[in-house]
């Protein structure tokens, strides 16, 4: 199975967690009304992480329509650039099936599967998201909530 980078499409690359949409939030903007997850999310892009084309697009509309200072559009793009050199995982019809799939296993939102099929898909062990059930594991992927007192 190929996994993919934006800055070439056949490259094969693997990551050890994948980050949801919220996590790139708190580290992109979160400086101001989340200190404490600003700090942790940074953290986390220290790490062999991975994104998903549906997460790029959710961070871009929110990151320009949320928080007391949202982005602006040329500085949200600018971190959908950068995030997107990590292991990325296009939405295909392989996701959206798998999406579909997982969402009705675990009686989930179809976003929320098609996040847990793309971390899959990218060989991910651990999605860090504070949407989901902390400690459950979904088929392969176990979800963190990164946020969470230690």
């Amino acid at each position: 199975m190929k996994r993919h980078t934006a800055g070439n499409p056949g490259l094969i690359a693997s990551t050890e967690v994948f980050l949801d949409t919220n996590v790139l939030l708190y580290a992109a903007m979160g400086s101001v009304d989340h200190p404490a997850k600003n700090e942790r999310a940074i953290e986390l892009l220290t790490t062999r992480f991975g994104t998903s084309g549906q997460v790029l697009a959710e961070f871009y509309v929110n990151a320009v329509r949320k928080g007391s200072v949202p982005l602006t559009a040329d500085d949200a793009k600018e971190w959908v650039l950068r995030l997107s050199k990590k292991a990325f995982q296009p939405v295909d019809f392989n996701v959206i099936r798998a999406g579909i799939e997982i969402s009705r296993r675990y009686q989930i939102s179809y976003w929320d599967g098609a996040i847990i099929a793309a971390a899959e898909r990218l060989g991910a062990k651990v999605l860090y998201s504070e949407d989901l059930n902390h400690g459950q594991t979904y088929g392969s992927i176990r979800v963190e909530n990164p946020f969470l007192p230690a």
